[in-house]
């Protein structure tokens, strides 16, 4: 489901006027009521449901319509309900996403792809809530982390970067951008693994090498725990296994 639009098109709907627009505080594609219907008959047969939400006036709506879901029934918090993106969040909504169960899904390198204008789009004090994934975690969530493919390079090397290093892989900004938001590299990882495989309903199958889960798994070039993390983006795959079965390896130079 869609709440808003893009930020870079200033589609993304905001809770006060854009910056650099003042005439506009984005768009809502559906209205919250048809939102509401929409996720609570997913609930009612059992479905996650899943919004795309961007701004910071569609993240409090979608949260608020996962919360009245709740109260029309108190199991679907095993749903794992999911916010797409929660990529402009007002902090003070970041807590209720773990209150609620709801999980964010989000990109890495939105960020790295998205500094250059964001603050234009939302001026310095709303970029407090946006990408920031250290108060979502700090604040209990789980985050799915993935690539937003074919908008961004569906390579997770690439987010992992992303994530610990707060850098484009041009190393910029130097020092890093709203450094206080990066993640550790375990964390990444198991935003790309564990957790968003728990975010699938997976975690029993996929996610993690564990006795009775799938057998799914690459060997690479590069201890991305312990390398320089301006190297992790370079990671090169030297095999992929699928189910116990090797399906690629990489040729030699």
């Amino acid at each position: 489901m869609y709440t808003d639009g893009a930020l870079g098109s200033r589609g993304a709907a905001l809770l006060e006027p854009y910056s650099d627009r003042p005439d506009s505080k984005g768009l809502m594609l559906q209205d919250q009521t048809a939102l509401q219907t929409l996720v609570d008959q997913a609930s009612r047969e059992g479905f996650q449901a899943n919004m795309h939400a961007i701004g910071d006036r569609a993240n409090r709506i979608a949260l608020d319509i996962y919360a009245q879901n709740l109260k029309n029934d108190d199991q679907s918090q095993k749903l794992r309900h999911r916010i797409e993106h929660a990529q402009v969040v007002d902090v003070s909504d970041i807590p209720r996403f773990s209150e609620l169960g709801v999980i964010p899904s989000m990109q890495p390198t939105h960020a790295t792809s998205d500094k250059n204008m964001a603050g234009d789009r939302l001026g310095q004090e709303r970029l407090a809530g946006a990408y920031a994934w250290r108060f979502f975690l700090d604040s209990g969530s789980r985050i799915a982390a993935g690539s937003d493919f074919p908008v961004e390079p569906a390579n997770p090397f690439y987010g992992i970067h992303a994530a610990v290093t707060r850098k484009d892989r041009q190393d910029q900004p130097e020092g890093g951008w709203r450094l206080g938001q990066k993640l550790t590299a375990a964390e990444a990882l198991r935003g790309f693994t564990i957790d968003a495989a728990y975010a699938a309903h997976q975690e029993d199958s996929l996610g993690g090498l564990m006795p009775g889960q799938w057998a799914d798994f690459l060997l690479v070039d590069t201890d991305i725990m312990r390398t320089a993390p301006e190297n992790i983006w370079q990671t090169q795959v030297e095999q992929t296994w699928i189910a116990g079965e090797a399906v690629y390896e990489r040729e030699q130079d």
